[in-house]
């Protein structure tokens, strides 16, 4: 029996799409790196599995309309009624303490809020300045100086050079978000056109390996895994070889979370560096992945980090309304470290490149 027209129409959409979809899964096949990698990268360091994997990408999540403004509601009103106490109290020196206190409480720090209200306090004086919103622009002016510190800008090499992919390295203690950023920078990097492969060189954690994939499917990205157990230098490795292969523009490189006192892990993730460099030459950027949440911890773990790796930039997470933002400025006074992204929601847009102006703005408005 002949089909009519547009019955014969409607069979040959869905074969196509049906063809599509089979195209798109041997597409993104992950590669897999075998388990057995101590041949190549001998005295490769056991740690234990990690525990509470972090939350993966929300199915159907849209872009979020609340900026930083409305995360940092907590932070701005405690703020808001210490610059309140202190004009009605006519600038006296117990509410000068109140306003310390009170930035100590946003953790901002004891060293940067001692100094930033020292700075306001001088500068008053020196101008005059006795009125609610002249010491509020005080006080938003010595925040966003503590903020001034390295560039903003994510590096990326020039794709026509001969030095092959740019090389992204982000690391972080297990459940602050780090695989999550590692998704959202993904879906950053492909809406601005580049090709992306994904290193999950998590390997001690099979859910961190499994979410990453789920990232990589969603953004359209290579992703490059190990055996559960592998060296993660090895799955590092094979991640460049295959962005170098394929002309890739960017290898961004997850890695185990590392309890920052525990020295072996901490080693072994130097280990992984050095391996990316002899393998590409460079890495571009070693992002540090801390929660927002937990506040003065977060510069112990940053210490760390930095002592064994290095770190050239900052991803806050979790800067949703539970989070009292001002570790922004005590990570950057005490370490000298930018801090480029933030993190505000489980979206895959919920990430923002940082603005000091902006944030400050933000964290005072009235």
């Amino acid at each position: 029996m002949l089909l009519d027209g547009p019955i014969v129409v409607v069979l040959l959409i869905a074969l196509l799409g049906l063809a599509g979809r089979f195209a798109v899964g041997a597409r993104r096949t992950p590669r897999e790196v075998p388990g057995d990698s101590e041949d190549r990268y001998p005295g490769a360091i056991d740690s234990a599995p990690e525990v509470g994997p972090e939350a993966g990408p929300e199915a159907g999540s849209a872009t979020t309309a609340i900026g930083v403004s409305a995360r940092l509601a907590r932070t701005r009103s405690l703020l808001g009624a210490a610059l309140a106490d202190l004009v009605g109290s006519g600038l006296d020196e117990d509410a000068w303490a109140r306003l310390e206190e009170a930035l100590i409480g946003a953790d901002v720090g004891v060293e940067a809020s001692t100094g930033v209200v020292t700075e306001v306090r001088r500068t008053s004086r020196e101008r005059g300045v006795r009125d609610l919103a002249g010491v509020r622009a005080l006080l938003q002016d010595a925040l966003v100086a503590e903020l001034s510190t390295g560039s903003r800008a994510l590096t990326h090499r020039d794709p026509a050079s001969a030095s092959g992919p740019t090389v992204w390295l982000v690391t972080g203690v297990n459940g602050a978000g780090k695989t999550t950023t590692i998704g959202k920078l993904a879906a950053r990097e492909r809406a601005a056109g580049r090709t992306v492969v994904l290193a999950a060189a998590d390997t001690f954690r099979a859910a961190a390996a499994d979410q990453l994939a789920v990232w990589a499917e969603r953004t359209g990205c290579e992703l490059v895994r190990g055996a559960d157990g592998a060296d993660p230098a090895s799955v590092a490795y094979a991640a460049l070889d295959a962005a170098s292969a394929s002309g890739a523009d960017l290898c961004i490189i997850d890695t185990a979370g590392r309890l920052q006192n525990r020295r072996e892990l901490m080693d072994e993730l130097g280990k992984v560096a050095r391996v990316i460099v002899k393998r590409a030459g460079h890495i571009d950027e070693t992002l540090l992945v801390l929660d927002g949440t937990v506040g003065q911890n977060a510069l112990t773990q940053a210490e760390a980090f930095l002592a064994a790796v290095g770190v050239s930039g900052i991803a806050l997470t979790k800067l949703d309304g539970s989070s009292r933002g001002g570790i922004v400025v005590a990570v950057q006074r005490r370490l000298g470290i930018p801090v480029k992204l933030v993190g505000l929601g489980e979206g895959i847009d919920d990430l923002a490149e940082f603005d000091p102006i902006t944030f400050v703005g933000d964290l005072l408005a009235d």
